[in-house]
């Protein structure tokens, strides 16, 4: 596993439960708004690759942690690149926590097998834009089937889970939104994240801009014809 950074205690990341986040390191995407490019661009991780953490020294505090903590949020850059992620997930579990996956998911083969394998408890999947308009957005990596088949393994799964949009006035037109609330049909949960410009992957997102408040309230309750819950998140 390459861990690049530790979060001791959220109570926001994961619903219900008090929570430690382990953040991996790199990503199969190229979001042009991503705020964090220090943990996706090979040439940056490289950089900070003696400051990763051993999974030894993670799993020891963990277990320093049990009985404090009830959850452990696994997020990224991308975990699902992780060859070992499974086994890292089981390891998390057999400690006695509750797991939650933050995923693009791009690579539904490792959900299936997660889901099998009862290692997830939770599974967060950003949805970005419509699956067809994926490439276009995240880069050529993104493939619109595999996007499409992890949204629907989610929605008939017996795990808790959640579908979530960065929305960017730019980016997401009226058409585009339509697109994603047919997509999105009949899913549990559905969150809309406010866009912050400012450090981000390619400078020409940086003086892109968000919807308002206002706006946001908008697309949520478009979205509410078709997802009994959704809200806006700043």
């Amino acid at each position: 596993m390459l861990i690049s950074g530790i979060q001791p205690f959220t109570m926001l990341d994961y619903p219900g439960e008090t929570a430690a986040i382990i953040f991996t390191a790199g990503c199969n995407f190229r979001c042009g708004y991503c705020h964090n490019p220090e943990f996706v661009v090979p040439e940056l991780l490289a950089k900070i690759k003696n400051n990763f953490i051993p999974e030894t020294a993670i799993l020891n505090f963990l277990e320093s942690r049990r009985g404090l903590l009830t959850g452990v949020v696994v997020s990224g850059g991308e975990p699902t690149i992780q060859p070992d992620l499974l086994e890292f997930l089981k390891k998390i579990k057999n400690l006695g926590f509750k797991v939650k996956l933050d995923t693009n998911g791009n690579r539904p083969e490792f959900l299936r097998a997660a889901l099998a394998a009862r290692a997830l408890d939770y599974i967060a999947m950003d949805y970005k834009t419509s699956a067809s308009a994926y490439p276009a957005l995240v880069g050529p990596l993104a493939v619109a089937e595999k996007i499409a088949a992890s949204r629907e393994l989610l929605k008939n799964s017996d795990v808790e889970y959640e579908f979530r949009a960065t929305l960017i006035k730019e980016v997401h037109s009226d058409i585009l939104l339509t697109a994603m609330q047919e997509e999105l049909a009949g899913a549990k949960r559905f969150f809309l994240q406010q866009f912050r410009p400012g450090i981000t992957l390619a400078a020409a997102f940086g003086a892109f801009h968000p919807f308002s408040v206002d706006e946001m309230e908008e697309i949520a309750t478009k979205f509410r014809r078709v997802i009994p819950h959704v809200a806006v998140r700043a």
